[in-house]
């Protein structure tokens, strides 16, 4: 891609820009552990959005398997939403590789 024809095209790219993070704040997913025993929804800004116990998992004595497994669904539904924001701005970005965006 010429670099040329990007600023040529700036006000297009940023029209498609804002139009992708409008689209990202729009992304929901799911990260599960534990057989599902515990799911955690989170949104495009990887923030978390909900928390679901199985009532099997809330058990007193063993409150440190119980962490264990928010933080691995916590991570599912990070790697979920990564792969949608990948598919999502892949489209806008041509397929370039910019460092820095994690993805």
């Amino acid at each position: 891609m010429n670099p040329f024809d990007l600023l040529k095209n700036s006000a297009a790219i940023k029209e498609q820009a804002e139009r992708l993070q409008n689209e990202m704040a729009a992304i929901t997913a799911e990260g599960s552990s534990g057989g599902r025993m515990v799911t955690v929804t989170m949104n495009g800004k990887f923030e978390m959005t909900g928390i679901h116990l199985d009532p099997l998992c809330v058990d007193n004595r063993d409150v440190k398997m119980l962490e264990d497994l928010i933080i691995a669904a916590h991570r599912d539904a990070i790697v979920k939403v990564q792969e949608q924001i990948k598919e999502k701005s892949s489209s806008l970005l041509g397929g370039l590789n910019i460092p820095g965006m994690g993805l």
